[in-house]
Order: C-alpha cells, then structure tokens, then sequence
C-alpha cells in the first residue's frame, strides 16, 4: 500500500460520506482510509461499515489509546500500512484534490509535506477570527524567524513519510499539537520538508472539537523549542 490516510471521527454521522466520497474519488495514489472512531456506539460507525461495502479503501478502526482526536491520529498512525501516511479531518475541511501532489513530493525525497494555507496559493475561508490569526502568526514567525520550512506548522493537514515516523517519537498529549511537533521535530534533525498550497475551509456541517484555551500551553511548548533549536543551530555554526 502506497498511501495511508487516517482520518479520526466523533460524531460526524452522515457528514462524513461526502468527505469519504471524495476523497476516494480524488486520490489516485493507491491507499486506504482509515476512519478512526473512539467507541463502538459512535452514530459514524454505521456508515463507516455501509460506505465500506461501496468503497473498499475503506476501514473503520476503534482507537483503543484513549478517547480523544490525539489518540485517534496515533491509533490510525500504528495501524496504518502505507509507504506515507496522511493526516486529515473528517469535516470537509481539507482539499483531497492535493493529496496526489503531497505524495509526489514525498516520493522526491520529502519526510514531511505540509498543506499550506499560508504559502502563496494557499487561502484559509471562515473559521473563528482569533484562532486564525493565532494560526497565521504563529505559522509565518516560525517559518520566518525560527527557519521552519513550511508556512503552516500547525494545520494537520500533512503527509508524513514512513520512514521519518518509524524513527520519531511522539510525545505530543493535547488536541492537535502532533502537527506541530512532527514538523518541528522534522525541522531540527534537518529532515527534508516541503509543501504545498491549499484552500481549508471551515466545517459547515457539525460542532468543532477545536479547545484553544486547553490547548494553547503545548502548541508554546513546541513554539518555544523550535526557537531554541534555531539559535542552537546557529551557535554551532563553524567561525569563517
């Protein structure tokens, strides 16, 4: 399998079909789709199991590390057997129309290739006005000023190549912050990171499970520790 995309759910019901559909007809890449669910009266499982008959990539698997969109992606992580392994929401949000690209880079060599809502090319429509321009500052300072590579470090939208997964450990504990850490941990052992532009737009089906206030602290973490590993790097530049 050359592509594992991993998609964790909660509570999407009937919303998530036309984001499966999609995806499935957009990627050409050969892949599976991993629909990751918390427990087994979830209302999603239902048309996970109904959508798998129609669209064999297809694959529902309960997330036995704990509830929550972390353990989720972890759980979709391990079980996943594709050569890359892609990150995205269950809300409509991300654009599958990019992901063969994504793949392509990857396969040019790219450990890391992040779908970029603040690249040139890339547009971000909707969504509350604080959490963006927290995500826009946060993602041009650290593209900016502590040398990471990608534009958006924190949209979760990212394709990771197995090889840079199998040798990193993951120690993220909160929400979303996994984009976050993989990225800069990827920038600070000199990994190859690329990216590519894309439009997210926010859900119009649905609740967000997005919890700024409880997440904030350890998306800093990795802010902070990017800026240190930048001027650590500096510091043992060679004198001329």
């Amino acid at each position: 399998m050359t592509l594992s995309v991993v998609m964790p759910v909660f509570k999407e019901g009937a919303a998530v079909e036309p984001v499966l559909r999609a995806f499935a007809e957009a990627v050409r890449t050969p892949h599976e789709i991993l629909v990751v669910y918390d427990y087994d009266e979830d209302p999603t499982v239902p048309v996970i199991t109904r959508l798998a008959a129609d669209l064999p990539a297809i694959r529902g698997l309960r997330n036995d590390l704990g509830r929550g969109v972390l353990n989720a992606m972890k759980a979709g992580i391990a079980a996943s057997t594709g050569e890359h392994v892609l990150i995205t929401m269950a809300d409509g949000s991300d654009e599958p129309q990019i992901v063969d690209s994504m793949v392509a880079l990857a396969r040019g060599g790219a450990d890391v290739v992040a779908a970029s809502r603040y690249m040139r090319g890339g547009h971000q429509e909707g969504g509350p006005r604080l959490k963006r321009l927290m995500s826009r500052t946060a993602g041009l300072t650290l593209h900016w000023f502590a040398g990471v590579p990608t534009h958006d470090p924190t949209n979760n939208f990212k394709l990771y190549a197995r090889r840079f997964l199998d040798e990193v450990t993951i120690e993220s504990t909160a929400g979303f912050e996994l984009a976050l850490e993989l990225t800069v941990k990827a920038t600070l052992a000199g990994r190859h990171i690329d990216e590519v532009p894309t439009t997210w737009r926010d859900r119009t089906a649905g609740q967000s499970n997005f919890k700024l206030r409880r997440w904030l602290p350890h998306y800093l973490h990795w802010y902070r520790l990017a800026f240190a590993g930048r001027w650590l790097r500096r510091d043992r530049r060679p004198l001329p």
